[in-house]
């Protein structure tokens, strides 16, 4: 006698499939969820939500930043737009180009302003602006600093002209230094590398080495990023002067995090489609920055620039 009804029988071969299908579903799910840590976006997003009373008025507090201009196209610039910083004493940006290998200013709406090619540098990634007229831009292969003067007149700069310093930290590849953000006050250059692994180290002292006053310490701030699974690289880093907080940029988690002085998570940001007002998401983030008024400014490849205002 057979075990089931024919109405049954013709149910299960049914059901099979749309339970293969849930499982796949449920499978899919579980690595969209690993591949892009949902799982510690929520709690982060909860934790800052929490403490956002407390932190609110004295942090830059990144889930309030909204986009004001979105994808605008560099003009001149046509691939391969990089490291970004803000000059309060020009009252503009500083963008480097990375092959071929420029300069370029540009005003707080992304409009092109000047170029400058660089001679004689390599691999160029990241720039930060250090206060009295001088600019430090990092060379990702060599891991290199290289501090110049910001240039009086439009022609080519010369890398031979200038100080540097090669940290060579781990074999010459293209995975090493990334973004550069500066200090003043405590004269502490914070450098990121990419990834493989992910790293960020305080130089202390290198504003006061050109000075004579060489006493250069390099500190390993591993502690301040190994709880940041989330993201995945970075790709860009900047002092807050106002906070004395540093933000961090990830490419490939689309997101930039802000850190306290003890690298404590403080806040984060989407770059994702429908963050922060973005209709589309930032494609390629390679560089960001704020202004002294708190704006943020950010650009990403090949030549796309954006800006963001804190509601």
């Amino acid at each position: 006698m057979p075990i089931f009804t024919n109405a049954q029988s013709r149910w299960l071969p049914s059901a099979r499939p749309k339970a293969w299908a849930l499982g796949m579903l449920g499978a899919g799910l579980l690595y969209a969820a690993a591949t892009f840590h949902l799982d510690e976006r929520v709690f982060y997003g909860l934790k800052s939500a929490w403490y956002e009373n407390s932190w609110e008025a004295r942090s830059l507090w990144l889930p309030e930043y909204n986009v004001r201009v979105e994808a605008q196209p560099v003009a001149s610039i046509s691939n391969n737009l990089s490291g970004l910083t803000f000059d309060d004493g020009r009252n503009h940006l500083w963008a480097v180009v990375n092959n071929p290998e420029l300069l370029v200013a540009l005003d707080q709406d992304g409009n092109f302003l000047e170029r400058y090619p660089l001679q004689g540098f390599t691999d160029v990634e990241g720039i930060t602006y250090l206060g009295d007229n001088l600019l430090a831009v990092v060379e990702e292969r060599s891991q290199s600093v290289v501090i110049m003067p910001v240039p009086d007149r439009p022609g080519t700069l010369q890398r031979e002209d200038y100080a540097s310093v090669s940290l060579a930290l781990g074999e010459e590849d293209n995975a090493g230094f990334e973004g550069v953000g500066y200090d003043r006050a405590g004269d502490r250059l914070f450098v990121v590398k990419e990834h493989s692994p992910r790293k960020l180290y305080e130089i202390q002292g290198i504003k006061a080495s050109l000075n004579g006053q060489l006493d250069l310490k390099i500190i390993d701030r591993e502690s301040w990023i190994e709880d940041t699974d989330m993201a995945t690289d970075l790709a860009s880093v900047h002092f807050d002067e106002r906070t004395g907080h540093l933000v961090l940029l990830s490419d490939e988690a689309k997101m930039m995090l802000e850190l306290d002085s003890e690298g404590g998570l403080v806040s984060f940001r989407s770059l994702w489609s429908g963050f922060a007002g973005l209709e589309n998401s930032v494609p390629q983030a390679e560089g960001m920055t704020f202004d002294a008024r708190g704006d943020l400014y950010l650009v990403s490849e090949p030549n796309l620039f954006y800006a963001f205002e804190r509601k």
